[in-house]
């Protein structure tokens, strides 16, 4: 049985030669033939349709410093073999096009996965950079790294981190969350994108922080021990326990008069499966306590038992929790 995704390449690669030899003036009636022979087939017909919308959107991309790169490395290792190929037809500047076009294709594959870092729903990572910056990401977390001579930045795209970032004075390292950005030199911060807003928490050292247009921005200086929420409508940073607030990155939650409302909440981040408080009485009686994150059978056995609340299976592979009258 032939492989698809051989058979893609193949296309591709063909297809992006038929481009360039398109491309060359004056083209033969017998290459016109040719072509129109090779495009029948369907598989190669969809194939140049994607190397023409490739070719088209890369003069747009040229200035950007990685996909300069990334051509000039394909340039590099890829002209010496297709250089001689082309050279046995007296053809060596389609040569520079195909693998120019090769080099098109292969960043168009490559580019929605360039410095993207994630986890799924439970999971956790850490991430170590070359400047000795190290990321960790929660659950269920999206992130980009784009690293520029003069600065440092992450584009928190969902989710929450831990950044303990390395001290570069000449290259600011800063973090952008929807409007929220978190600038520092060398310091320990935690990062999380709500709902609505996002929530910035420093371990240690200093940190900026702002949101919105620079004309209208909101700005805010936090010392450690210190976090705002921009979600709030006057968001004053506020004193916290950075060892709760921090408590995921050792794979615990710790809650201290947490609603029972939020404690659920913060518990189902961790969980394929939810639990659902169908207790309203209990919604805002306080949590204290330490859980693994992750483990919901020993969060519900010990809510249930403390706040005598029923446990019912749902059917989608959830949990409700209860008043006891209502059928436990």
């Amino acid at each position: 049985m032939s492989d698809p995704q051989s058979e893609t390449g193949v296309a591709d690669r063909e297809a992006a030669e038929w481009h360039v030899r398109l491309g060359e003036r004056p083209v033969s009636a017998a290459t016109l033939q040719a072509f129109k022979t090779w495009r029948e087939t369907p598989a190669n017909a969809d194939a140049y349709r994607r190397v023409e919308t490739l070719w088209r959107t890369t003069g747009s991309l040229r200035a950007d410093a990685d996909i300069r790169a990334l051509t000039q490395e394909t340039l590099r290792t890829s002209r010496p073999r297709t250089g001689r190929f082309w050279i046995r037809r007296g053809l060596p500047a389609v040569a520079v096009g195909i693998s120019v076009l090769v080099a098109a294709v292969a960043l168009f594959l490559w580019l929605p996965t360039r410095n993207l870092y994630s986890t799924e729903v439970g999971g956790q990572r850490l991430v170590r950079l070359g400047d000795g910056t190290r990321i960790q990401l929660d659950t269920n977390t999206r992130l980009r790294i784009r690293y520029r001579s003069a600065e440092r930045r992450v584009i928190l795209e969902q989710g929450q981190a831990l950044f303990t970032v390395a001290s570069d004075a000449a290259r600011p390292f800063r973090v952008a969350a929807g409007e929220t950005e978190v600038t520092a030199l060398g310091t320990v911060f935690d990062v999380r994108r709500e709902a609505v807003g996002v929530r910035v928490t420093l371990v240690e050292g200093a940190v900026a922080v702002s949101e919105g247009a620079s004309a209208e921005a909101r700005r805010w200086r936090l010392t450690a021990g210190q976090q705002v929420r921009t979600s709030r409508t006057n968001p004053a940073p506020r004193r916290v326990d950075p060892e709760v607030e921090t408590s995921w990155s050792e794979g615990r939650l710790v809650f201290r008069n947490a609603p029972l409302r939020d404690a659920v909440a913060e518990v189902n981040r961790y969980l394929p499966d939810k639990i659902v408080l169908a207790a309203e009485a209990a919604a805002e009686v306080p949590v204290n306590g330490v859980f693994a994150s992750g483990d919901r059978d020993a969060f519900v056995s010990a809510v249930s038992d403390l706040f005598g609340l029923s446990v019912h299976p749902e059917a989608d592979g959830g949990v409700r929790l209860g008043a006891p009258s209502a059928g436990g």
